[in-house]
């Protein structure tokens, strides 16, 4: 599989993810992405997590940063931790979104029904177990017939937060089998979750404020324009 190396200086790695390989070894998975760049960048056996600062869920493709050393990676680290970090992601969900844009203010704690999952709650309604504060912001880019594109940006970094919060407003992301509801329909050409890490704003080890961008894959272009003229089709045909 290939990793596609977007940015280095003497501090920080910046990769695009590609979709279908987690970050980190986990259950019976073979390989992760950071088998991969350890493997082309020896030093990075030395440093914790393989210099991995946040996670990406493993069918989730996008921008993710590398620390060189152990002290990068604790600077990078604590920008995440602290909030500092700007990051966009592009989604495509099933169902008309109503309005322009909106935020998600609903806190997550782990499912009491399924232990994969997580589970948003509103404010008013505490529930069991330990529950972690979790916003959400999002804006239309595009309405389709039967789906909506949107940019999100979390402000909390929460497991599957975006995932969660989007089935929980009534419109869970196209191909994610496990937030999305049962008489969900996905895009016939799209085989993966259309979820994309695309921008990161961050302060390096070096002063510099940086942004990194990350475009669409392309075969989750070509589900957008396959979507484009069904709207086309259906335009004309009213």
């Amino acid at each position: 599989m290939e990793i596609i190396e977007i940015y280095q200086d003497k501090d920080v790695l910046v990769f695009e993810k590609p979709s279908g390989i987690p970050v980190l070894k986990e259950g019976n998975i073979k390989i992760s992405f950071a088998d991969i760049i350890v493997k082309k960048y020896d030093f990075l056996k030395e440093v914790e997590r393989s210099g991995i600062v946040h996670r990406l869920d493993k069918d989730t493709s996008g921008v993710l940063l590398v620390g060189k050393s152990d002290k990068s990676l604790l600077f990078l680290q604590k920008q995440f931790k602290n909030r500092d970090v700007k990051k966009r992601y592009l989604a495509l969900v099933w169902g008309n979104v109503k309005g322009e844009k909106g935020i998600i203010d609903a806190p997550l704690g782990r499912s009491l029904s399924d232990f994969r999952k997580q589970k948003a709650y509103p404010l008013s309604l505490p529930g069991k177990g330990i529950k972690r504060e979790a916003v959400t912001k999002y804006r239309v880019i595009e309405k389709f017939k039967e789906y909506s594109f949107l940019e999100v940006e979390p402000e909390t970094g929460r497991k599957h937060q975006i995932r969660c919060h989007l089935s929980y407003l009534g419109y869970p992301v196209a191909g994610d089998n496990l937030y999305g509801f049962k008489n969900q329909k996905n895009p016939s050409n799209l085989k993966r979750i259309f979820l994309h890490a695309c921008y990161i704003k961050i302060n390096l080890p070096s002063g510099v404020l940086k942004e990194f961008h990350s475009d669409l894959p392309e075969e989750l272009k070509e589900v957008l324009e396959n979507l484009k003229k069904d709207n086309k089709k259906h335009d004309y045909q009213n």
